[in-house]
């Protein structure tokens, strides 16, 4: 159907999109007839979303974008993915497109990354591509990100622009790729403490315990809601949800409260992917999209997309970043601005070491 497997080397970035023409129905891989065209003719790129779903405005979002930015960059590239129910769905959704000979199969998210990892080792010619995981099998491109960078300047952000003092950050599950953004947020907070004098409190996480607030999904938004209405009753008047879906609990509930608290996004700007840019600050970026664009166009031009390093998103190389403040922009004080500007350039140099336990390695 294709050249020599051993040929192909694509990896994809596992995220959701607003466009789903070429989509498959949720949970059910579609046939190659959905992907447009002969196939012997494309280079395929086939994603298997997480439980988020491709509409979660947030990293299966991001992903998809990125998958859509590719195959606007090269006409031959052929794009679909099927979205994942639950996590019994991992192995059978990604064996499926195994099947279907796809050029390359992209993981959205750490969580598939056991699934990942067991359907690799037994298709060693297949290229896989994993987002925010690195697994031992070469066939695997890893696409991570050092969230903790951004974290850090939302942290300091948070901090300054707080009127109650305090702030908040819950998770959607406790694992390596939420409490990294948490690590650096609270690292943040504790960085304007130390320059100003000040005693920020942050409510939800406790980087030297590792334990903080988390709603156990990333889909359910009462849950979401429900957990930033106890920070929020706690005093924090500026909140930052790591929990992709689950998280527009809160935005929403921000946005109905008439500006008695304000929220920090993550993963894809929320101005851009959610309705309630009035109450959203600014968002940590992990730049997904490009990433997932980049690896797919260079694995269709039949280039080699090296297991190690893989990729690594920093604030050097705009893999992170802080969003505009968007309707915030007024608000937020030319100092603190340009304090968040001098930190981003020292973090870029290393002149500040930004640390987390979930750093990826």
């Amino acid at each position: 159907m294709r050249s020599v497997r051993g040929m192909r080397i694509v990896s994809v970035f596992a995220v959701g999109g607003l466009a789903l023409g070429a989509a498959a129905a949720c949970g059910e891989a579609p046939s190659d007839s959905n992907a447009g065209g002969a196939a012997a003719e494309k280079y395929t790129a086939c994603m298997v979303t997480d439980v988020g779903g491709i509409d979660d405005k947030s990293f299966n979002t991001s992903a998809w974008a990125g998958l859509e930015a590719a195959k606007a960059a090269d006409s031959k590239i052929d794009i679909k993915y099927v979205a994942s129910k639950a996590e019994a769905d991992y192995e059978p959704n990604l064996t499926q497109y195994v099947n279907q000979d796809c050029d390359f199969i992209l993981a959205v998210g750490g969580l598939m990354g056991e699934a990942t990892s067991k359907i690799a080792k037994a298709n060693p010619d297949q290229q896989f591509g994993i987002v925010d995981a690195k697994l031992p099998e070469s066939n695997v491109f890893p696409m991570q990100f050092d969230t903790a960078q951004a974290g850090y300047l939302a942290g300091y952000l948070a901090a300054g622009m707080t009127k109650t003092g305090k702030v908040g950050t819950y998770g959607g599950m406790k694992i390596g790729p939420v409490t990294i953004f948490m690590d650096g947020y609270v690292d943040g907070v504790a960085q304007y403490n130390k320059v100003k004098g000040k005693n920020v409190q942050v409510l939800g996480w406790n980087k030297q315990t590792q334990n903080g607030s988390f709603t156990n999904d990333f889909v359910k938004q009462d849950e979401g809601k429900k957990v930033s209405d106890t920070l929020v009753a706690q005093g924090a008047d500026i909140v930052m949800p790591v929990a992709g879906g689950a998280g527009l609990g809160t935005t929403a509930a921000a946005q109905a409260s008439g500006g008695k608290y304000s929220v920090i996004w993550v993963d894809v700007d929320g101005c851009q992917s959610t309705p309630n840019c009035p109450a959203l600050m600014t968002t940590v970026v992990k730049n997904i999209s490009d990433a997932v664009k980049d690896a797919v166009v260079t694995a269709a031009k039949g280039e080699k997309l090296a297991h190690d390093p893989g990729f690594l998103g920093t604030l050097a190389n705009n893999g992170v970043s802080l969003a505009p403040y968007h309707e915030f922009d007024s608000k937020v004080p030319a100092e603190l601005k340009g304090e968040i500007d001098k930190l981003k350039a020292d973090i870029s140099s290393g002149a500040i070491k930004v640390t987390s336990a979930s750093q990826p390695k």
